[in-house]
């Protein structure tokens, strides 16, 4: 059985919901369609949501153009048999939608709890729409088996109970089902109330149901050809990546690659499930297979992708003797409040640590430093403890990369000729990615430079 997963810009007209039926008619036997809520929905409720809460008034014809075009996709694709159904329960998702406003708009408040419930209606209409035009289609609401649980104030999924409720879920699948399945939305196991698996859940969504089921493949379904050696829109002899592995893939996606949502590797990867990236537009691409092991002719190096927003937070030792100790003290302190590390070293200098972290994360990050390091601060031992922002993160990902310590100083140089300054990078702490910490402005020069020197 395969589990596809369809993203916003795939159900975002009808033209491309055609694509979808198309896709998913074509199947023969059993699967599972998990579905993203219609392209560019999910910023339209919440922009909605923020007028309403300001008291800006327009917020009522967001909302009518939010029902006008849930009303044009149902009267151009779902039958004439249907279409009542259909638009019964859309138009009462509508209604439970604009109440929602309502409130907001009489609070003049936001809270996040109210903005998890708004979010929601993109993904619960679209799956109603979409469980209707394809043959066979069944809805299964993923609010009733996708469970969260709060860590260090986030929604993350409950494996655990989240496996245990797919199993039962989906144990009685009819023959020929296609099971469709709103992707994103979820439910707190605690509380019960609607929560979210973050901004490109709906990949994540899909990788639970596969690895639950021990799907034979999972599908994402987008609008690109697959993984790209780089962002084709800055360098123009970019190329589909045909293969790469599942840890790959991974560091492309944690580094800016915007494919496929990165915690969605993890559950298909422990079960050597294999991804494929397909193209809803192209279907007939042969797209980017994702596995457990590199192939022969694989490209030795896969891509070049760079991550903006990265800060830089540095500080200098007044003893290299005291580097392995106070190294592991500040990456504890930042690491244990649930901020991501990303892991480079000072290209010239051995007496200053570097620790770069998502910008959104940097300040929180520096006050968790300078109370751990308060002591060595105060009698000297630490100087010079500073944050760096506007920064970006230039990943280059592929096979043995500990090993090309040619490539990487090639790298460097090659960038310092051309006046990018190289403020950290890794130093062989990766199997997998060579990274370069350089000014984000300077990022459009740097990525085809390097991606002409590697790929």
């Amino acid at each position: 059985m395969k589990v596809l997963k369809f993203g916003g810009t795939s159900v975002g007209t009808v033209e491309s919901l055609k694509n979808v039926k198309n896709i998913v008619d074509s199947i023969e036997g059993n699967a599972i369609v998990v579905v993203s809520a219609l392209g560019g929905l999910t910023d339209k409720l919440i922009s909605t949501a923020k007028k309403a809460a300001s008291q800006d008034e327009s917020w009522r014809n967001d909302m009518t153009a939010i029902e006008d075009r849930h009303a044009v996709i149902i009267k151009s694709l779902v039958k004439d048999e249907l279409q009542d159904e259909v638009n019964t329960t859309v138009t009462q998702l509508l209604k439970d939608l604009k109440r929602n406003y309502e409130g907001i708009w009489l609070l003049r408040a936001l809270p996040d709890q109210t903005l998890d419930v708004i979010v929601s209606y993109g993904e619960r209409m679209s799956s109603v729409i979409v469980t209707a035009i394809v043959e066979n289609g069944k809805r299964h609401d993923s609010l009733n088996f996708i469970k969260t649980e709060k860590w260090y104030g986030k929604n993350i999924a409950d494996r655990k109970l989240t496996e245990s409720l797919i199993i039962e879920e989906f144990k009685t699948q009819g023959e020929n089902e296609k099971s469709i399945v709103p992707g994103f939305i979820s439910t707190d196991t605690a509380t019960g109330e609607i929560t979210n698996l973050g901004r490109g859940g709906s990949d994540y969504t899909g990788a639970l149901i596969a690895a639950a089921l021990d799907a034979d493949i999972l599908e994402i379904w987008t609008d690109v050809d697959g993984f790209m050696t780089a962002d084709p829109r800055i360098v123009k002899d970019a190329k589909v990546i045909d293969h790469l592995t599942f840890t790959e893939s991974m560091e492309l996606c944690s580094f800016g690659a915007k494919v496929i949502y990165p915690p969605t590797i993890y559950p298909v990867f422990h079960k050597n499930i294999p991804i494929k990236i397909l193209n809803t537009f192209h279907a007939e691409a042969p797209g980017s297979l994702i596995t457990d092991n590199s192939l022969k002719e694989d490209l030795p190096v896969k891509g070049v992708t760079s991550l903006k927003d990265t800060s830089l937070i540095s500080f200098e030792l007044k003893n290299e003797n005291e580097l392995p100790v106070l190294t592991n003290r500040a990456f504890n302190a930042i690491s244990k409040d649930g901020i991501k590390i990303i892991p480079v070293s000072n290209p010239d200098n051995n007496f200053i640590i570097d620790i770069a972290v998502g910008s959104g994360e940097a300040g929180k990050a520096l006050k968790l430093l300078e109370q751990e390091l308060a002591p060595e601060i105060s009698n000297g031992t630490i100087s010079n403890l500073q944050l760096k922002n506007d920064l970006a993160a230039l990943a280059i990902v592929g096979k043995d990369m500990r090993m090309k310590q040619r490539m990487s100083e090639r790298i460097k140089h090659s960038l310092q000729r051309q006046n990018i300054e190289i403020h950290a990078m890794s130093n062989g702490s990766s199997d997998t990615t060579l990274l370069y910490i350089i000014d984000i402005d300077k990022t459009l020069e740097a990525l085809p430079l390097v991606h002409s020197l590697v790929i």
